[in-house]
């Protein structure tokens, strides 16, 4: 049997407590205990993005890559707990998409593939960004990822120079070109003449007479060089010969390992269409400005799923709907704040030569609205690709049509790293306790790093350690827990709270001594119940697993 305590309950309890350990006056197990009746509704707020990185560094989430030797731009480490959320994340889509479903199977490609791969995809050809170069700082830029804008007088119309800002959400870029344009009014004799909204493009569709007056983001000088492709692939190369014959990428995408052994998978697994192939993997990306903390790295890891439909304009549609639903359902399931969500639907130049269609998830991160996941409908485009460049016929029979045809396919896919972030973005919350604030991760149960955190309630007392270890010990066989058995209990439910632990078992004196159970304190509402020893793991199961 499982008792709520809250209200006089808890006050009460947490009384008895403090009596018992010989506390009277003002024990801070009361204070704590009784929470629940002093908390504030917990606020979710988007978070500055310097609250994020200092959070995940002092924390063992995330920490830059080689930091002893000043790091290396756009790499990162995943720390203690970053590493256990990661696995969480990636688990539970694998769990989702493909062990609770009998029409996907999974590979597991290598990194490497043959070069002629990325050139039959057209990769080698194509993949690459439009850069430009700063001629005095030497730095490089996406010409996508900055904007400028004409400064117009708003008197005349007369337009007297411009403003180039680093893309970010709108209020930072007005806010930085705003800077830029009061200090060009200046050095013109036209401090405090008034302007006109600026009207932001992409660098990339700058004319040269145009770029010969943009500033450069870093000099604040027209130095910028007119906007070039840049191949965004590692080399690097096979065997011990150094020449050209045996040179090598790192993939971009994991997408491509899955349809070269689209007929392996087809062979083996006794798949029939529609059905889909899925993975996981470590991708890499020569980017010219990685930013964003872990948004955009140089390396990072996917999770897609190629699935395979029949053709016809007439098929794809339903298909396309569906995994947009289960694609939104499975983010929502991991606590993504669905206020923060949306939806962009391309179109036009924005929609790749050979898709049928591509729209993406959204997420408002601190740094603005970006794309979190991409559901494209591909049309046959790769396996008919992959058919002219290696010569072997990558079709399929269909036993009920009679048809031979090569299939097409829906492709959802996502970053490990980025719903990471989104989904740090989506917990950070705060709320007051007793009139002291308190900053914590309200992630979901299952994805939660450390699962649950046991605590003898005196470090001091070997009835209640041995307790306490023997609960800890059973737990430690199905999930990740921690043991804390320093200093007040409020501190140690603090400590938790910010790691976003979501419960807290405590073994008092009661646990030993009226056979009362553990009490097991939920992070985000701070109420606690009463749970017999033999109920702790079927409750926590329930809350974390749901079943």
């Amino acid at each position: 049997m499982i008792f709520v305590l809250y209200g006089r309950q808890a006050a009460a309890f947490s009384t008895r407590m403090a009596r018992t350990v010989g506390v009277v006056s003002r024990p801070m197990a009361t204070a704590v205990d009784s929470e629940a009746t002093q908390q504030q509704e917990s606020i979710a707020k988007i978070p500055d993005m310097d609250e994020i990185v200092s959070l995940c560094k002092r924390r063992g989430i995330i920490f830059p890559s080689s930091e002893i030797y000043n790091g290396f731009a756009g790499f990162y480490d995943y720390g203690p707990l970053g590493a256990e959320l990661k696995k969480n994340i990636k688990d539970a889509w694998w769990k989702n998409f493909v062990t609770q479903r009998e029409d996907v199977v999974g590979v597991d490609s290598s990194i490497i593939h043959n070069p002629t791969t990325w050139k039959s995809s057209g990769h080698l050809d194509g993949f690459s960004d439009p850069m430009v170069d700063c001629k005095e700082t030497k730095l490089r830029f996406r010409a996508d990822q900055i904007f400028y804008s004409p400064v117009i007088l708003e008197e005349t119309s007369e337009r007297v120079g411009y403003v180039c800002v680093q893309e970010g959400n709108d209020e930072t870029m007005v806010k930085d070109a705003k800077k830029q344009a009061k200090a060009l009014l200046k050095a013109k004799d036209m401090k405090g003449s008034k302007i006109e909204a600026f009207a932001f493009r992409e660098v990339v569709e700058a004319t040269e007479e145009e770029m010969a007056e943009i500033p450069s983001p870093a000099s604040g000088k027209p130095t910028l060089t007119m906007p070039r492709d840049f191949n965004l692939m590692f080399e690097t190369r096979v065997g011990a010969a150094v020449d050209s014959e045996n040179i090598a990428y790192l993939r971009p995408e994991t997408a491509q390992g899955i349809f070269i052994n689209f007929k392996n998978v087809l062979g083996s697994s006794r798949q029939k269409i529609p059905f889909g192939i899925a993975q996981i993997g470590k991708a890499f990306r020569n980017e010219i400005t990685p930013r964003n903390f872990i948004f955009r790295s140089r390396e990072f890891e996917q999770m897609e799923v190629e699935y395979f439909i029949p053709p016809g304009d007439d098929v794809w549609p339903e298909f396309h709907q569906k995994w947009m639903d289960d694609s939104k359902d499975f983010l929502v399931s991991l606590g993504l704040r669905e206020d923060l969500m949306g939806w962009d639907v391309h179109e036009g130049d924005g929609l790749a030569h050979y898709a049928r269609a591509c729209t993406d998830i959204t997420f408002k991160f601190p740094f603005g609205e970006q794309e979190l996941m991409g559901i494209a409908a591909r049309g046959n485009y790769d396996l008919t690709q992959h058919t002219e460049g290696s010569g072997k016929t990558l079709d399929y029979f269909d036993d009920q049509t009679k048809e031979k045809y090569i299939p097409h396919c829906i492709e959802p896919s996502l970053g490990v790293d980025r719903l990471a972030l989104a989904i740090i973005c989506s917990a950070y919350a705060e709320d007051e306790i007793g009139g002291e604030k308190r900053n914590f991760l309200k992630f979901s149960p299952k994805i939660a790093p450390i699962k649950a955190v046991v605590l003898p309630l005196l470090k001091n007392k070997e009835a209640l350690v041995s307790t306490a270890r023997d609960i800890f010990e059973k737990l430690q066989a199905r999930y990740n827990v921690a043991w804390d058995a320093t200093g007040a209990i409020g501190r140690r439910y603090r400590r938790a709270d910010e790691v976003g632990v979501p419960f807290c078992i405590t073994v008092d004196f009661e646990t030993i001594e009226d056979d009362a159970g553990v009490t097991i304190r939920d992070r985000d509402s701070t109420e606690q119940v009463r749970v017999p020893l033999d109920e702790v793991i079927p409750y926590l199961s329930k809350a974390i697993d749901g079943y």
